[in-house]
């Protein structure tokens, strides 16, 4: 298939190298030099990257992209300037521009770009009314983009990657994308669950053991780390890996070899490795349950799955692909009204996309109709209640005690001491939610932008350290 590309430029000879490189690489390129050609070749055709120049004859090609989302709003955009400035390049990360390259620029790395912004877009097929696919990562919320993003940037390398998020989230199908869209998708997936492996037994499942090694060991046995040879291993619930596994995995991540449970020879494996984790590792590696070393051999590329309550946008394609899943497995093919998706998204969903696909087929299995209503969906499924703020006072609460117990502050002072102690933790959480973006920050915050600068400052939190590395 033949990836179309809008390249939105007023120097001839730039596009024109720019042209002659993409069609090498053997996309499809339509050139204009204006935002007046920009806007009605949009309207008209459709196309799977922009580039654009930001001083243009008639305009500003960065300042006008909010036209860009009007007209194509799926279409990721990729921004070209001479304007070699901080303020250039911080206002195309505002505008969420896919990348952003100033003039000159390699032109590998551009290309390069170009062909991570394809692929960084769902298949149609994943977001279409149910079908079904061998990858089903549905999704066209922001932060569901930004996952499909960092997905595209590990196809090309060998990198290990760390999957964090909530239970149900998805974590097996990113780490499963990862590995068929990949180089190695022609070796083994093998996938292991630590929580499910008794602890005494996990070494033996990871790297095999010889006959003899310990009692019931009456033939030698092959280990995942074998098994994938030449392919991806994906160790769920890293978190739950006891501290003597945890040392032997290290150790192969460091040698690239394994030795068998009671064996001597040291054997040779090319494995990619994929952990995921629904933990919070920081606490574990801080009272010693997990090693400090073994994350950031982990953690080369961090990869963070959204629960779905911060993605309620994407409910309703989950809802049409889980009726196709169901349709296709022998259940009854059945569609959900509108006021069946607005009830579908209101509600809590706490066991995130697991949950909302055995609520999904539960509908399927139990409705009269083969239109699903809202009707439909309060009988069928329990009632839900919205999150518990009570939950979320009493953990604050806790917290503000614990503080209060350790650091003992003065009398007279517990009210000042308390707004220090939480105020950089606060800003610190605003600009990792925000990947550094001091606007979208200081909205999150609810204060003013340059308020906010002057209390990083005076606090030295560095905004760029939570900045999106590329």
């Amino acid at each position: 298939m033949t990836h179309s590309v809008l390249l939105v430029e007023d120097d001839k000879g730039i596009a024109t190298v720019i042209t002659e490189a993409l069609r090498e690489e053997g996309f499809d390129v339509t050139t204009c030099e204006s935002l007046a050609k920009r806007d009605a070749l949009l309207a008209e055709h459709r196309f799977d990257v922009i580039l654009t120049d930001v001083m243009l004859e008639d305009g500003d090609g960065l300042a006008s992209i909010h036209t860009v989302r009007a007209l194509a709003p799926d279409v990721p955009v990729i921004v070209l300037s001479a304007q070699n400035t901080l303020d250039t390049a911080v206002r195309a990360s505002d505008s969420d521009a896919f990348e952003y390259f100033p003039k000159p620029f390699d032109l590998d790395e551009l290309t390069q770009a170009v062909a991570q912004a394809v692929a960084s877009r769902p298949a149609p097929e994943n977001v279409g009314e149910g079908e079904d696919s061998a990858l089903p990562l549905i999704g066209r919320s922001p932060a569901m983009q930004g996952v499909f993003r960092m997905i595209t940037r590990v196809l090309r390398n060998d990198l290990t990657v760390l999957i964090t998020g909530e239970s149900g989230t998805g974590k097996e199908l990113v780490a499963e994308a990862i590995h068929e869209l990949g180089a190695r998708k022609t070796g083994p997936f093998v996938a292991v669950n630590m929580a499910a492996i008794p602890h005494e037994l996990l070494e033996s499942e990871l790297f095999g053991h010889e006959r003899g090694a310990f009692t019931g060991a009456i033939g030698q046995q092959i280990g995942k780390f074998e098994q994938a040879n030449g392919g991806t291993l994906f160790l769920d619930e890293i978190g739950d890996m006891p501290a003597e596994a945890q040392t032997r995995l290290l150790r192969a991540l460091q040698s690239g070899t394994i030795r068998r449970v009671g064996g001597r020879q040291e054997i040779g494996v090319d494995v990619r490795i994929v952990a995921a984790t629904n933990r919070d590792l920081a606490p574990m590696i801080a009272d010693g349950r997990f090693r400090e070393d073994l994350y950031y051999r982990l953690n080369v590329v961090p990869i963070h799955l959204p629960p779905l309550r911060e993605r309620r946008e994407d409910i309703a394609a989950l809802v049409r692909h889980f009726l196709g899943q169901a349709s296709d497995e022998g259940l009854p093919a059945r569609v959900a009204s509108a006021d069946a998706i607005a009830a579908l998204t209101a509600r809590e969903w706490r066991g995130n996309v697991r949950e909302l696909r055995n609520a999904v087929f539960r509908l399927a299995l139990m409705a009269r109709e083969d239109t699903i209503d809202k009707g439909a969906v309060d009988d069928i499924l329990p009632p839900t209640k919205p999150r518990d703020e009570g939950d979320d006072r009493v953990g604050l609460e806790s917290a503000v005690e614990a503080w209060i117990e350790s650091a003992r502050p003065a009398d007279g002072a517990l009210y000042h001491a308390a707004l220090a102690a939480f105020e950089k933790p606060l800003f610190e959480l605003a600009l990792e939610r925000t990947e550094g973006n001091q606007l979208r920050a200081a909205r999150l915050l609810g204060i003013n932008r340059n308020t906010l600068r002057k209390r990083l400052s005076e606090l030295d939190i560095a905004p760029e350290a939570f900045a999106r590395r590329r």
